[in-house]
């Protein structure tokens, strides 16, 4: 399980970091040149594609972090987790989901498929 936490801490890393600079290292670390992030409102490749798509995340819920919930759980090369979407302020943590992770070789992330369990009323 250490491979499946690794891939996944990296995970994190690269939703969490800002800065355009340290985001595009954090996502070269954690992502393979051409992966794909797919959930029910984005759908990217590549690193600049992520980077832009972490980028928009961040400036729409600035003050919130990226957090796991519960355990990562993987077989082969696939590995599953569940994360929150938490406020530094209040703890709040208005979106929650869990991804699906095709893994490389080299442990970097291929492909995510991301699903949205709680997400805030418009």
């Amino acid at each position: 399980m250490a491979a499946y936490d690794e891939s996944v801490s990296r995970y994190f890393a690269a939703w969490n970091t800002t800065g355009d600079e340290e985001r595009a290292k954090a996502v070269a670390a954690a992502f393979t040149d051409d992966a794909r992030y797919t959930d029910p409102l984005a759908d990217v490749r590549g690193h600049e594609g992520l980077a832009a798509l972490i980028g928009g995340a961040q400036g729409q819920f600035p003050g919130f972090r990226f957090t796991l919930t519960g355990t990562p759980d993987g077989h082969h090369d696939l590995v599953r987790f569940s994360w929150e979407l938490v406020s530094s302020a209040d703890g709040s943590a208005p979106v929650a989901g869990f991804d699906v992770a095709l893994l490389a070789e080299d442990g970097r992330i291929r492909s995510v498929s991301g699903f949205l369990d709680r997400v805030p009323a418009e």
